[in-house]
């Protein structure tokens, strides 16, 4: 423990916390405590790393995930300070590079709504998670993301305007957020354990940094979930930070961004994210039904809420296995900050925080850890029961519509990337990010992976177009269902080359076949329009304009294009081609543009 205790009247704290760590199966805990401009402890519980035995310490690294976005609304805060950007006009007339859904959200949507969750833009978390998208790359997805409630209508938490907002901060800087956070940030405020991501804190020299241990969903075993891969997510949630550090932020919080005497936060920029937005829920009423903490506000990277009478600001963190809260009484000058490690423990980082102030203010002493650890229990017995209790609801007697290879292929999505499905001739698998798992048949044209504790279970259901080619697959993602198209297979450039010339049709008429710069074959009728023809497989393509229709190329032994064949449910036509150049009067009509 460091910090002077005696500062503030903390009781049996030390043997409520071991009381905790054992009922609770804790694999290990960490809790700063600030009041006015002091430390008054940081004390970790439990261990860092359970498997051996190592301590919890003070300055053990610890991902506290979505913590970090108050650290991002801080920096664009410091930026709206110097008159570079504004909370409250359009974003996109400092950053015409931005692009929501549509127009009404371009001319609409401000740096406040974005960092008070009000967009009306669900998370699509699935964008980033262990993505291999650069920062411009998850920036340019912002217009992808389709709203599902109106402009400032209700809060709907959303990491990608977070991860949106670093970007802009660069833009703006002419500094990566990473080196903004730290040049404006926590060099000024001497905060030497904190990192930007989880792969900064292993390489730490001290080698002192949290392992992610959780309670196995049917039992009471550790297990070691994969660690977290989320650099991706950077100003929504990838700091790592020592407790003492945090102490440090919250002393500053506290104080009005004063600490050690010197004022290293403008007080306005401070004072901004406090500002009131939208209605946030609390977990201890709207979850647990406790009425503890009240009326929960969200301003720009953390919240208000009454707690027992008076006023809480705070804001947590969750990623696999890791789980915290920073928060303080803001009239009192107290302030809690907690780091979790173990999915099973994720109340702890509220319920510990309330017993200490409940402690500091002198209230009746409410055992929130047996009532939430009732809760737990319970819901871990259901949730075994109910996995017990499962049965598939397949239709009985169905197959697969094709064979196994028709579904193997590339399938892409403008927001998500890609979904590669492949077969070994007798079982589909899919790759999607870092999950690669085998799929079962369940019905029709669906099939399941297993439901395993690490990747969870993942269904996809595959989809025909009208001339029953296996060309789409859909996969519940984030909040809905997301629908891969199908990436056709674009022949060579040089392949493409030798299509170009004029073909006859039976009726006599010459028809244009062109390739253009960007490498995409046109077919021109003279008189009317071009029609691109989009790639499907091999020397097969479909017309854009009338879908059902299918160009195929027939070539020569040497690789020339002798005839072009076209086809759709009723008729089937050969053109032979008769001519390597382009009829002039195919390209005398506006379809030339349109190529």
């Amino acid at each position: 423990m460091s910090g002077d205790s005696s500062k503030l009247d903390l009781g049996d704290f030390e043997r409520y916390m071991e009381t905790l760590v054992r009922d609770w199966h804790v694999p290990g805990v960490g809790v700063s405590i600030v009041r006015d401009s002091e430390v008054v402890m940081t004390q970790g519980y439990g261990y860092r790393d359970v498997a051996n035995a190592l301590p919890f310490t003070s300055s053990t690294l610890f991902p506290i995930a979505s913590n970090t976005k108050l650290f991002t609304a801080v920096a664009a805060g410091l930026l709206v300070e110097r008159g570079l950007l504004s909370f409250d006009e359009p974003i996109r007339n400092a950053v015409p590079s931005l692009r929501f859904y549509d127009q009404s959200l371009d001319a609409a949507v401000t740096l406040r709504d974005m960092l008070g969750h009000k967009t009306g833009v669900p998370r699509y978390d699935m964008i980033w998670y262990e993505s291999d998208y650069s920062t411009k790359d998850l920036f340019d997805r912002i217009r992808f993301m389709k709203p599902i409630a109106p402009l400032r209508s209700r809060l709907i938490y959303n990491n990608m305007m977070y991860k949106a907002v670093g970007h802009i901060i660069e833009l703006i800087s002419g500094k990566p957020w990473q080196q903004f956070v730290s040049d404006e940030i926590l060099v000024p405020l001497g905060m030497h354990r904190t990192l930007f991501t989880y792969g900064d804190a292993k390489a730490d020299d001290q080698g002192d940094y949290a392992l992610p241990f959780s309670e196995r969903r049917d039992s009471n075993e550790f297990w070691q979930p994969p660690a977290p891969k989320h650099d991706e997510c950077g100003p929504a949630g990838s700091i790592v930070a020592s407790l003492e550090d945090i102490a440090r932020w919250s002393i500053m919080l506290m104080n009005n961004g004063l600490i050690d005497g010197k004022q290293v936060i403008p007080e306005s920029v401070l004072k901004a994210t406090l500002a009131p937005g939208l209605p946030w829920p609390t977990e201890m009423s709207d979850v647990y039904g406790f009425k503890t903490e009240l009326n929960g506000i969200y301003g720009m990277g953390r919240m208000t809420a009454a707690f027992r009478g008076h006023l809480l600001t705070s804001h947590g963190g969750t990623l696999r296995a890791f789980h915290s809260q920073v928060s303080y009484l803001p009239e009192e000058k107290i302030g809690v900050s907690v780091f979790v490690i173990g999915d099973h423990c994720a109340p702890l980082s509220n319920a510990i925080g309330f017993d200490i102030y409940s402690r500091a203010l002198g209230l009746k002493e409410t055992d929130w850890t047996a009532r939430l650890l009732d809760f737990r229990r319970k819901a871990k017995a259901t949730m075994r029961d109910a996995r017990e209790r499962a049965v598939p609801r397949a239709v009985p007697n169905t197959q697969p519509s094709h064979g196994l290879a028709d579904y193997a292929g590339s399938y892409e999505h403008p927001a998500y990337g890609t979904l590669d499905i492949t077969t070994d001739g007798t079982q589909l698998q899919f790759a999607f990010r870092q999950v690669k798992l085998p799929l079962n048949h369940f019905h029709y044209d669906r099939f399941d992976t297993a439901n395993d504790e690490t990747n969870g279970a993942w269904s996809i259901s595959f989809l025909t177009s009208m001339l029953g080619d296996v060309d789409r697959a859909a996969i519940r993602l984030d909040e809905a269902e997301a629908v891969f198209v199908r990436r056709p297979t674009r022949p060579d450039a040089d392949v493409l080359a030798r299509l170009v010339g004029t073909y006859e049709t039976p009726l006599g008429r010459k028809v244009g076949v062109k390739l253009s710069r960007d490498g995409d074959i046109s077919l021109f009728h003279p008189g009317e329009p071009a029609d691109i023809l989009k790639p499907f497989k091999g020397l097969q393509f479909r017309s854009s304009d009338f879908p059902s229709i299918t160009f195929e190329f027939v070539l020569e032994e040497d690789g020339r294009a002798k005839a072009l064949r076209h086809w759709n449910a009723h008729v089937e036509l050969e053109w032979p081609r008769i001519d390597d150049s382009i009829p002039a009067d195919a390209l005398e009509d506006g379809g030339l543009v349109k190529s």
